[in-house]
């Protein structure tokens, strides 16, 4: 006998086995769709029907051979017992054949006396009525107490008798297994047919929970998996940021200290386009926000834009045109300098003759659009060596912050060149 502090402890086992699998047979079910749970569904009934057939009826050759033993034994004579008030009534399987030979015998003396009749013989005297039959003598004994009775009985009536008892049992017998069989089969049929029911009902009322819950399990995991890709993407453009191009800053350096021995007035006025360029730059290294303006892009690349042109001279020429009415518009940082860089770099700077730079911004179905083109060489022709902001960072920057709708597109320029479009929804920075 268990403790009855280990009581609680094994119902509550038992309560959280049979929890564990009412949720496995439901994400199971839930999990099957419409038309594999009806198909599940009827080979089930198929095979409850098979086992049924199997397990709760009697065989054919079980079946014959009780038929023809009845057969034969009801060919030899049926014996009937009636118990009543009166007493035990028993007719024997022979009784009738001795009632239709006792018939037969007294028919026979009467023919017999018809033909002398006809034949004029003297008529013979009337039989002499049959004596009583002498009444058997079948002691009857009782004990003393009164509670046993012993009835002595002729050897074939209490063989017949024994027979008859011994028949009626196994008939009582076989009717009882008979009914037994019954009441098993319909309740295995109904315990099949209420287990696909039971079946159905959770699908058809607890399959959209379970589905709702799967749905947003996976849309969370998904959520997860993109805000990490995001941050990733966003920690490598901080790094990017933070590196300001150390080449070009010693290189600008450089040609300031050069100009300041030939020519003050051209140094000084590189020496401000580099402080423009640096107070642009350094406020978005310390924000580290991840949409800005347009202006404050384009403010950092003009300065960009003008110590490149202190450098390059006349072999750049530079075409802004970006509206006063879309400066306020929302736009990812570095992605119009890592633009205008990779012109500068593959495109302007290693053709002798230089070229023309031109940066457009403008809004068309709702989106804002902004187009650096070029008439350089294109890309493939020389490394580059600036932010490293190249452009799969760039597409995938813009598909974590605006999905489907922000794209970058690279085609070729005509004559010659190349051009680059970015494309956000159009909204106002906060």
């Amino acid at each position: 006998m268990l403790p009855i502090s280990s009581l609680p402890q094994l119902l509550k086992t038992i309560l959280a086995w049979l929890q564990r699998a009412f949720d496995a047979t439901t994400t199971w079910v839930t999990q099957l769709s419409w038309w594999k749970f009806f198909l599940f569904a009827a080979l089930a009934l198929i095979a409850g029907s098979i086992l049924q057939d199997e397990l709760f009826s009697s065989s054919p050759d079980e079946d014959v051979v009780i038929k023809s033993h009845k057969r034969s034994s009801k060919g030899a004579g049926e014996t009937n017992i009636l118990i009543d008030d009166t007493g035990i009534h028993f007719n024997p399987r022979n009784s009738k054949n001795r009632r239709s030979s006792t018939a037969d015998a007294a028919s026979d003396p009467a023919d017999a006396a018809e033909a002398d009749a006809q034949a004029g013989a003297v008529p013979p005297e009337p039989p002499e009525p049959p004596a009583a039959p002498a009444k058997p003598n079948y002691p009857v004994t009782t004990n003393a107490s009164g509670e046993e009775v012993h009835i002595e009985l002729p050897p074939q009536i209490g063989e017949e008798l024994s027979n008859a008892i011994e028949e009626a049992v196994d008939d009582a017998a076989e009717q009882k297994v008979s009914r037994y069989h019954q009441q098993a089969s319909t309740w295995f049929k109904s315990f099949v047919s209420l287990l696909v029911l039971a079946l159905f009902a959770m699908k058809a009322l607890v399959g959209g929970k379970k589905r709702a819950e799967a749905e947003t399990v996976t849309a969370n995991e998904a959520a997860e998996r993109e805000s990490m890709q995001r941050q990733l993407s966003e920690a490598k453009m901080q790094m990017m940021q933070a590196q300001v191009e150390p080449h070009f800053l010693f290189n600008t350096l450089a040609s300031v200290e050069h100009l300041i021995q030939v020519d003050p007035p051209r140094a000084a006025k590189m020496q401000r386009s580099l402080i423009q360029y640096l107070r642009a730059v350094l406020p978005q290294m310390r924000d580290n926000a991840l949409i800005t303006n347009l202006g404050r892009e384009a403010d950092m690349v003009q300065a960009y834009l003008n110590l490149l042109k202190m450098r390059m001279e006349e072999r750049l020429t530079v075409d802004f045109q970006i509206p006063d009415g879309l400066r306020s518009a929302a736009f990812p940082p570095m992605m119009l300098q890592s633009m205008v860089e990779n012109a500068i770099k593959h495109g302007l700077e290693v053709k002798p003759e230089g070229g023309t730079l031109r940066i457009v911004a403008e809004v068309a179905h709702s989106k804002l659009r902004v187009i650096v083109t070029d008439d350089g060489l294109g890309f493939g022709v020389v490394p580059s060596d600036g932010t490293g902001l190249g452009l799969p960072t760039i597409r995938e920057r813009l598909k974590l912050l605006h999905g489907d709708q922000g794209s970058l597109t690279i085609t070729p320029n005509q004559p010659s060149g190349v051009c680059a479009v970015i494309e956000v929804p159009y909204q106002l920075s906060k």
